[in-house]
């Protein structure tokens, strides 16, 4: 095997409008990591497809080039990927979407901050002007895995316009399972911490919360991304009594409008993801939130709309999967660079 050299990566700052005042006081000032591909030509005469990696809740693009034992750093992985020939060259975008909260889920909410303006507007036009890449939506893709994976298909609902490939791994879907589930732990987090406020401020004064405490947490950030109320003192709805648990049917479908089990029923989604070049849809058997019964339940709904794509099921649950990356990245880096 010719050995190309190594990946390279760029930090490239940002300042972001779309964030600046953000409800809570979340950096406007941030980074964004791009891996350059092993005999990356800066020149323009070859020009590169980008994928857009989004991580999960909890989570930041930085992390992913974060190695241990078990698993390589992303950079790692795509020079790995690139000299064994299982890939063309492609250049990995990994933003940071992170809140207060724990995570943004990639969309654009008056209670947490306007994130997909802030990859769709801003960031890629960043890395465009940059670097020598296929600026076009033939050449561009997203995945992620967990909330990232959602945010990938969301944003593949969204933006035909920008995104010809999408994959999503262990990606939230059918709401039901993956988030109805927890209300009562999350109540009863809430009642114990003395309030949301408190709770909220307990999780975040320790470096390792506790395990109701997060679960609690990610709930109620979803309430910020899903169900804004400008009326309301948070700045949003929770879909259930804080003290009763009794579920909020009217604000629970507000969630459920940004479920993809349910936003695939819209025309103009379906029209979305039938245009793709490439819709990869993974999940373990094993995860802890159900989500590969989701995702059953949501490619059932693809088949039935003539939606072209690849659903695989492995023996794992939800936690480190970042091995699944080896089968994504490079059925989307050859769909991505099909003419």
């Amino acid at each position: 095997m010719v050995r190309n050299p190594a990946c390279k990566v760029d930090f490239l700052p940002v300042e972001s409008r779309a964030l600046r005042g953000n409800p809570l006081g979340d950096p406007w000032r941030r980074e964004l990591p791009v891996v350059l591909p092993p005999g990356f030509d800066p020149s323009g005469r070859r020009r590169y497809p980008v994928i857009w990696v989004l991580a999960g809740y909890y989570g930041t693009g930085r992390m992913a080039l974060n190695r241990n034992f078990s698993y390589p750093a992303i950079d790692e992985r795509l020079e790995r990927l690139v000299n064994l020939r299982k890939m063309p060259p492609a250049i990995l975008a990994l933003p940071d979407c992170m809140t207060k909260l724990g995570g943004s889920q990639y969309l654009d909410s008056p209670a947490t901050g306007n994130y997909e303006t802030h990859v769709c507007e801003e960031l890629i036009p960043l890395v465009d002007a940059a670097y020598p890449t296929i600026a076009t939506r033939g050449g561009r893709g997203v995945l992620g895995k967990s909330s990232g994976g959602y945010g990938a298909l969301r944003l593949g609902m969204r933006r035909p316009d920008l995104f010809s490939a999408v994959a999503s791994h262990s990606g939230d879907c059918y709401f039901e399972y993956c988030h109805m589930k927890d209300f009562p732990l999350t109540v009863n987090a809430i009642v114990g911490a003395g309030g949301v406020e408190q709770l909220i401020e307990r999780t975040l004064a320790t470096e390792k919360p506790k395990h109701d405490d997060t679960l609690a947490l990610l709930n109620i950030s979803m309430g910020a991304c899903y169900s804004p109320n400008a009326r309301s003192r948070r700045g949003y709805d929770l879909p259930f009594d804080i003290r009763t648990g009794e579920v909020d049917r009217r604000v629970m479908d507000r969630w459920f409008a940004n479920d993809p089990a349910r936003m695939i029923e819209k025309p103009a989604n379906a029209r979305a993801l039938k245009s793709l070049k490439l819709l990869f849809l993974d999940c373990g058997i094993r995860d802890q939130w159900a989500l590969h019964l989701g995702l059953r339940i949501f490619t059932a709904k693809l088949k039935r709309r003539k939606i072209k794509f690849v659903h695989e099921e492995f023996d794992d649950d939800h936690m480190s999967i970042s091995y699944r990356y080896d089968r994504s990245i490079p059925l989307m880096a050859r769909a991505l660079c099909e003419h």
